[in-house]
């Protein structure tokens, strides 16, 4: 695993090691909120197997993970969470204004 000062570096973790460790810091916000699992995975409306397996693996469905961080009341930290960024200079914003994708015209049929 790749940590730095106990934060996991993103850009250089696999993509199990991520899911892992978004589990854990889930897993810690219901123990600082003094929260017992059955009770935010009934909140969630999800199973304690499915709460566990989120916090302790890393693995569950994204609508899972929506449920549980709305039940622990994370939602705000997924609202930029794929949110376009906002082109930080001229060269950004050309290659932004070009990665706007279009539609191919209609093939002419003969």
């Amino acid at each position: 695993m790749t940590i730095k000062d106990n934060i996991l570096i993103f850009k250089l973790a696999t993509q199990t090691e991520i899911c892992v460790a978004l589990g854990a810091r889930l897993k810690a916000q219901r123990l600082a909120q003094l929260l017992p699992r059955r009770q935010v995975a009934e909140r969630a409306g999800v199973s304690e197997g499915t709460l566990r397996n989120l916090e302790v693996k890393g693995v569950a469905t994204f609508a899972s993970v929506v449920r549980v961080c709305q039940a622990l009341g994370l939602l705000e930290h997924l609202q930029s969470l794929f949110a376009l960024s906002t082109p930080r200079s001229i060269d950004e914003m050309i290659v932004a204004a070009r990665a706007t994708r279009q539609r191919a015209p209609k093939r002419k049929t003969a």
